[in-house]
């Protein structure tokens, strides 16, 4: 017997390695130490910084992942894993330097794998940051053959007095909503139930999806959005604190960029709920808190900022091709989200 006996084919894994290796290199920083293949991947910290902070984060893409497979498309999906990462080192004020990805499978398939990397190396050129490494575990009889399940990690840096911390939130401030591309990476165990329960498919074209099939609404990966909030503090825009809208949407996420004593006022008529949330309300009979409280439901990221760079705010993303609406503001409290029950 060899290892390839028991599943695990060495070969194939060292073929994958030298097939990804120019989607990696398409990432590098200058910061970046050496190439692919060593047992660590080394990054040099940029200059300029008096009192470097280094951020981290780690998450992965969940259930989503069995939409592309049952799909069979990959190519999108690392962009989710990356964005699932950097956008929450982002809300501290951070600069994405550099990610890892852990890929489980049953068995290695080249083709398949080397989609899902393309998507994690285009989500990291997004992002501005360098696919540094990674690991590759073949782990046959733990995993179903054609599954796979990530895993990603990044590291960010920010100057000390530039970092976002909650300190630097007033009352006041104006919670500025900056537009998902749908779902993004968080509630797909209810959109699966939904879809499976109703009895759809995933090839299937509601006329509220506008011409879309299911499956690829659903697919529509996280927007990225560390250039353009890196871009506005640049350009002298004042933000005060960032929330990135995730798993148990804006009651849960909103509060977390806030300070002591103090809460968020919300109007729920300020913003445009996209169809896609109402096909999920509507098909699988959820209420209006469950809604809220599992989905993004259209507001992927949200700026605090003072009243008087409302408009400006605004302006600079959507020049940026990113819808923007005020939604509420700071008021006093005890970090609740004052506004969506009813």
């Amino acid at each position: 017997m060899d290892y390839r006996d028991a599943g695990v084919d060495v070969e194939a894994g060292r073929a994958f390695v030298d097939q990804i290796r120019n989607l990696v290199h398409s990432t590098f920083r200058p910061e970046v130490i050496g190439g692919l293949g060593g047992f660590g991947g080394c990054f040099q910290l940029p200059g300029g910084f008096q009192e470097p902070v280094l951020v981290s984060g780690t998450d992965g893409v969940g259930t989503k992942l069995k939409i592309a497979q049952i799909l069979n498309r990959h190519d999108s999906i690392g962009i989710d894993l990356v964005a699932m990462c950097v956008n929450d080192v982002l809300t501290s004020g951070a600069e994405p330097l550099f990610f890892l990805d852990y890929v489980a499978t049953s068995k290695l398939e080249k083709e398949q794998l080397t989609q899902v990397v393309a998507g994690i190396a285009s989500g990291c050129r997004l992002a501005g940051c360098a696919l540094l490494g990674g690991e590759t575990a073949e782990m046959p009889g733990f995993y179903q053959v054609g599954e796979y399940d990530l895993a990603g990690f990044c590291v960010g840096i920010v100057e000390k007095s530039q970092m976002l911390d909650g300190s630097q939130v007033q009352v006041g401030d104006v919670a500025i909503a900056l537009a998902s591309t749908g779902v993004h990476s968080n509630g797909f165990s209810l959109v699966r139930k939904i879809v499976n329960d109703g009895g759809f498919s995933w090839n299937e074209s509601p006329e509220l999806l506008g011409g879309e099939t299911i499956g690829e609404t659903f697919l529509q990966p996280t927007r990225i959005y560390v250039k353009p909030v890196l871009a506005a503090r640049q350009a002298g825009l004042e933000i005060h604190g960032m929330a990135h809208i995730t798993g148990g949407g804006l009651p849960e996420n909103l509060p977390r960029c806030l300070g002591k004593n103090q809460a968020i006022a919300i109007n729920p008529n300020s913003w445009t709920i996209p169809p896609v949330f109402q096909w999920l309300a509507e098909a699988g009979s959820v209420s209006s808190q469950a809604m809220y409280d599992t989905f993004n439901m259209g507001i992927g990221f949200v700026l605090l900022v003072p009243p008087h760079q409302t408009e400006q705010t605004i302006t600079f993303f959507q020049s940026q091709n990113i819808p923007a609406v005020a939604i509420g503001e700071v008021i006093t409290g005890s970090g609740e989200l004052v506004g969506l029950r009813t």
